[in-house]
Parts: C-alpha cells; structure tokens; sequence
C-alpha cells in the first residue's frame, strides 16, 4: 500500500495542504461576503464608481471560493461548507455596516493583504511538498492581487 494520493502527492503533505487550503477557502467566504455588502450598501461621491468596481471584486472572489474548494477535492480532501465554520477559521472577521466609501475600500485592502498572508504561507507549504497545482494556484492569485493591492492604495491617496 502506498502513502501517496491520487495524484502522487504523500498524504501526510495532501492533507496539511487541504487543511490550509480550508483555512483560506473560509477567509475567501468571509471576505466575499464583506465585498458583497461594501457593494450593497456604499453611500456617498463615489458611489457609482466603487458599487461597479465591488461587484467586479466580489464575482471574481467567487470564482476563487470555487476554485479553492475543488483543489481540496482534488487532494482527496473535503471543503468546509458550513459558515459557522467559515466564521472560526477565517483571520478577516465580519464587516457589519460599512456604508462610507473608503472605509469599504480600506476593508477591501485589508482584506486582500490578509488573503496573499494566507497564500504565501499556502505556497510555501506546497513548494515543500512539491505540489506544483497547489504553488501554481497561490501564486497567480499572489500576482493578481498584489497588483489590485497598488490600485487600492493608489485609490486611497487621492
């Protein structure tokens, strides 16, 4: 019998893999849901330009809650569904009635330094454990979103 899952990787690595991976798949809910009401509820100025551009955030967020838990099943492993659950794991806490433009943002901002904390830990882990799929993953979204961190503080400097 071997120690290795269906897709060659050991175990032991799949397994701690998939439990980061749910860590980061609960913060990705969490954060999603806070984008969904920044987008909801935003008042002021600037209102039409940010409602757009949390919708864009959100929708794209949602993608990658989808993306993470099928990585998880592709390690053999089972995503947490449950939001109680979502709510223990996740570092980014609730945003409850945030209605000013740039408090939204700042939650935004945070938020996505808080996801690319969780996916260079995530990285790393998978580089040990030689998962390719993993690292390829977390580092696109690294890159994708350290660049949409520069475009949020440049939003706030104006």
């Amino acid at each position: 019998m071997t120690d290795t899952n269906s897709i060659g990787l050991h175990e032991g690595s799949a397994s701690q893999l998939a439990e980061k991976l749910n860590h980061l798949l609960a913060n990705y809910q969490i954060f999603y849901m806070n984008v969904r009401g920044y987008h909801w509820n935003v008042r002021g100025s600037d209102f039409f330009e940010l409602h757009a551009k949390f919708e864009e955030f959100y929708t794209d967020l949602l993608t990658k809650v989808d993306e993470v838990a099928e990585r998880i099943l592709t390690l053999g492993h089972k995503p947490v569904h449950v939001y109680s659950d979502y709510v223990t794991l996740s570092r980014i806490q609730e945003d409850k009635d945030v209605h000013d433009g740039t408090t939204c943002v700042k939650g935004v901002l945070k938020g996505y330094q808080t996801i690319i904390e969780l996916q260079r830990e995530l990285l790393a882990l998978a580089s040990d454990a030689d998962d390719e799929g993993t690292a390829a993953q977390a580092g696109d979204y690294i890159r994708e979103q350290e660049k949409t961190i520069w475009m949020l503080n440049a939003y706030l400097s104006k």
